[in-house]
């Protein structure tokens, strides 16, 4: 429990949910330093754009920045349960933790790779979809069960295993502890679309989106260590 206490400690420091001013700001590229220089130009040559969304608050650290990105990458297009089946996931943490920016980001994507709109829609209303591939079923029972109780049963465990392997889960929880990024607004507003505004792109669900959901951005991927202990080891953190 000690890890995830610190966790919980960290956030309590640096998390203001009513704060009206911005805490962190964005950097104009104007005024990037050589390191963010680097880092920003790496980062449009990975991904064919400029630094957006929750990583233009971790340009304060370049190197989070660049790392954050990498681990987003491979995870994204080079995942073990392939390209379609880590958008899915990406949605569902996405609902599951009412992350409009998110949301608004991958929904187009997870269409253009194949999945189905009706099943999108679904989640998005928290409802569990009909017509899911049994693959889909498979990443959709682990992700609900990995987000809502922080472990995933023996019978939905083996089930991924059997059909992804150990590599597949392995990538599957990353995908799901890397992209809890929280409101990118919990540090002020960040330019760009998918910012949260008066209209938002998710309802929320349960008490849960307007609490521990509220994980600030810059401690997205401490989320991943710790649920794979939990659900590969079954230890108590």
């Amino acid at each position: 429990m000690k890890f995830a206490n610190s966790i919980i400690l960290f956030m309590a420091v640096i998390h203001m949910p009513n704060l009206t001013a911005q805490r962190i700001p964005t950097i104009d590229p104007n005024d990037y330093s050589a390191e963010q220089m680097q880092a920003a130009a790496e980062f449009e040559a990975a991904r064919n754009r400029p630094v957006s969304g929750p990583f233009e608050l971790m340009m304060h650290s370049p190197a989070v920045m660049s790392r954050a990105r990498a681990f987003g990458d491979y995870l994204r297009f080079n995942s073990a349960i392939g390209n379609t089946l880590s958008e899915l996931a990406i949605l569902i943490t996405a609902r599951e933790w009412t992350q409009d920016y998110e949301w608004y980001a991958h929904y187009p994507i997870a269409l253009e790779v194949g999945i189905d709109q009706e099943i999108a829609d679904a989640i998005a209303e928290g409802r569990r979809p009909a017509g899911m591939s049994e693959d889909e079923e498979i990443v959709y029972d682990f992700s609900i069960e990995l987000h809502r109780n922080r472990r995933v049963s023996d019978v939905t465990f083996q089930r991924a295993l059997e059909r992804f392997g150990n590599k597949g889960v392995i990538d599957l929880t990353g995908i799901s502890g890397s992209h809890i990024s929280g409101h990118a607004d919990e540090h002020g507003p960040v330019s760009g679309p998918g910012r949260r505004g008066k209209t938002a792109a998710l309802p929320g669900l349960t008490d849960r989106a307007t609490s521990v959901a509220h994980i600030p951005v810059l401690l997205a991927h401490t989320a991943f260590p710790a649920w794979l202990i939990e659900t590969c080891s079954m230890r108590q953190i």
